[in-house]
């Protein structure tokens, strides 16, 4: 594969993401993951392996109202079968009325693998800007 390609494939791998909560769809979701994988995102916590990840957002999504996880701006860089990457990330979590929720800002650091999958997200670390309450209207 071209150095292109790769470029492409990894930014599926985080549509996938934000596509998988946002659509509750979360076989799809775990196509985005190694097995060991490990996600730090500060303040709100920190996991280790795909059930893990799956099961917190799982948990932290199961009341929440409509959902838009918007990730923008890939910085990819490709050495072999590992690659980086910064993305923004801009996550709006509605309560269960969708009159109120909250929108997180900030960005992600990650480390995807090549596997014999496809590239799989292997680390994460989400850096916080901002957070803050939204009300619809």
């Amino acid at each position: 594969m071209s150095e292109t390609e790769d470029r492409r494939d990894i930014t599926d791998v985080l549509i996938r993401y934000a596509t998988g909560i946002d659509t509750r769809d979360w076989p799809l979701f775990r196509t985005v993951f190694t097995d060991d994988c490990r996600l730090d995102y500060g303040e709100i916590g920190s996991w280790t392996g795909v059930d893990a990840v799956t099961d917190f957002m799982v948990a932290a999504h199961a009341a929440a109202g409509h959902t838009m996880h918007r990730i923008t701006n890939p910085a990819v860089t490709v050495d072999g079968n590992t690659a980086q990457a910064r993305a923004y990330v801009d996550a709006l979590i509605m309560a269960p009325d969708n009159a109120s929720g909250v929108n997180a800002v900030g960005f992600y650091d990650d480390e995807f693998v090549r596997t014999a999958q496809g590239w799989r997200l292997h680390r994460r670390r989400f850096t916080t800007v901002l957070i803050r309450s939204v009300v619809a209207g």
